[in-house]
């Protein structure tokens, strides 16, 4: 028998929250996270606009030696982790930490230290690079990093799929409970990449919105969308096993129920023109659990406000749902906090919590017109009061990695 998997702590570093709660309320105001480019000299771009973090400071979450040693990424996934064990009300005195794991991940890790340590390497050689840049750059220092904060000895992985990669993370931690291997898993995404090399080469890519004006970057499923706006941050969540939670009373946000996975096997950067993988993908996420296509009112699309990717989600959608895909509302919380790469999938996660939660599906912010092929609910305005009984998250990675979430109402 496999275990029930639910939701007793989350955490959120994002461009429009330094915390869960700030979080949703800045999407329910429909806040907007984008802004010039702060963090190097953009003039030359032909992209000048990013959806920072603003206003945050490591050392206001960790020790100042151990922040040191961390990059944004993992930085960023330690101070989430902290607000999401804070909230589950974690205590590692009480728990055997060999059953308590670790599943996060980063898409990319540090490109700052790359361009950093390379440009040291060039200019005053070898001898001169940081003893530390190799541990400092890798991915899976996030999940390293967390560990070693908060001691969790039990499982602690880093997948990584690209802008699938939260959402993996989380997948990955619900089957390591699902299956008896851990009582806890924290699970998430992080993503610190907003540099000269990271904006450069998405630009280069033609996948960038060159929009200056911050409520016209980002238009995910809009016939004027023109690219994704780059973002940061982090999403953690604390998966529990259900038994486990209610023996120590904890409060439930919501339950875990399904998780599917496909690849497009199709192309690099583009998703499968028909959708196919993607539809495959949600189907399997619900049949994993137990829930009806007709059943599912709601879906946080991945929505990256390119071209290709909003177009080809719909057919995917349409694929695997008929006609019942009209009667879906679909959203997109990249068209506010724009993409967070390996961290997308983790934040719209939490947001799929919070609006089962509150009965709230959140407006595709700046959704205004039509496009000929999109004629699915793309929430041009937000819906209160909904009973939503499920929702799935949707994220889609270059190489063509396709992963689902569906979290159902406790």
């Amino acid at each position: 028998m496999k275990k029930r998997v639910v939701v007793t702590g989350m955490g959120a570093i994002t461009p429009i929250g330094l915390n869960v709660n700030e979080f949703w309320s800045s999407v329910k105001e429909g806040k907007l996270g984008f802004g010039p480019i702060t963090q190097f000299d953009a003039t030359d771009f032909k992209c000048h606009v990013a959806a920072e973090v603003k206003g945050f400071d490591g050392k206001e979450y960790m020790d100042f030696k151990a922040a040191k040693r961390m990059e944004l990424f993992s930085q960023y996934a330690v101070a989430a982790t902290k607000e999401a064990m804070e909230d589950a009300g974690i205590d590692m005195e009480k728990e055997d930490p060999f059953r308590v794991g670790c599943a996060i991940g980063s898409g990319i890790g540090s490109l700052q230290s790359i361009e950093r340590e390379h440009t040291k390497l060039v200019e005053k050689g070898p001898n001169k690079v940081n003893p530390l840049f190799i541990p400092m750059l890798i991915g899976n220092m996030a999940a390293g990093n967390v560990s070693i904060a908060f001691g969790l000895k039990g499982k602690s992985i880093d997948v990584v799929t690209a802008c699938a990669t939260g959402t993996n993370n989380i997948g990955e931690a619900f089957r390591t409970i699902q299956y008896g291997d851990a009582d806890i898993m924290v699970a998430g995404g992080c993503e610190g990449s907003v540099t000269p090399m990271g904006v450069a080469g998405f630009i280069a890519l033609t996948a960038l919105s060159t929009v200056d004006d911050p409520t016209k970057c980002s238009l995910p499923f809009d016939k004027n969308r023109s690219g994704f706006v780059m973002g940061e941050g982090a999403g953690i969540v604390i998966l529990e096993e259900l038994e486990h939670a209610k023996a120590r009373g904890a409060r439930i946000y919501a339950e875990v129920t399904g998780y599917g996975c496909s690849s497009d096997a199709f192309h690099i950067t583009s998703p499968a023109e028909d959708g196919s993988g993607a539809a495959q993908a949600m189907l399997n996420a619900l049949k994993d659990g137990g829930v009806d296509p007709k059943e599912l009112t709601y879906i946080n699309a991945h929505g990256t406000g390119t071209h290709h990717n909003d177009l080809f989600e719909t057919r995917a959608i349409k694929l695997a749902f008929g006609d019942h895909a009209k009667d879906i509302k679909i959203n997109s919380t990249k068209s506010m906090i724009g993409h967070l790469l390996g961290a997308a999938g983790a934040v719209e996660f939490i947001t799929c919590v919070k609006e089962i939660e509150e009965g709230y599906i959140h407006k595709t912010a700046g959704y205004t017109t039509p496009d000929d092929e999109m004629d699915l609910d793309y929430c041009k305005d937000a819906y209160e009061n909904v009973d939503l009984k499920h929702a799935l998250s949707n994220s889609l990675g270059f190489g063509g990695h396709n992963a689902s979430l569906l979290v159902s109402k406790y």
